[in-house]
């Protein structure tokens, strides 16, 4: 595949890449499990809980890809782009504009 050049080509391939259910239910537990520990952590002031963050995020989102979508991340070639384009999906479920319960 050739390299994808703007956001804007990117954000849609990675929503096909994001097409089993089981796979973007993990991405949304990781991501709000992120912003849980964060949020914690800002105002507990335990900061040394932050070093979990890629592990929790990047582990649960992962595990989407590797067992339910059988597929490789994007964010291996793309990192900034995946990363932000994590956050607007899980965005996106919250709002209802990405399906959470079915195709």
């Amino acid at each position: 595949m050739e390299r994808i050049k703007t956001y804007k080509e990117f954000y849609p391939y990675y929503l096909t890449e994001h097409e089993n259910l089981t796979c973007r239910k993990l991405h949304f537990v990781g991501t709000f499990l992120v912003f849980s520990i964060l949020l914690f952590a800002l105002v507990t002031a335990t900061y040394r809980v932050l070093w979990v963050l890629p592990f929790i995020g990047y582990g649960f989102a992962w595990m989407g890809h590797f067992f339910y979508e059988k597929n490789k991340p994007a964010t291996f070639k793309y990192p900034l782009w995946s990363l932000y384009s994590d956050f607007k999906m899980f965005f996106g479920i919250l709002k209802g504009g990405i399906r959470f319960d079915k195709k």
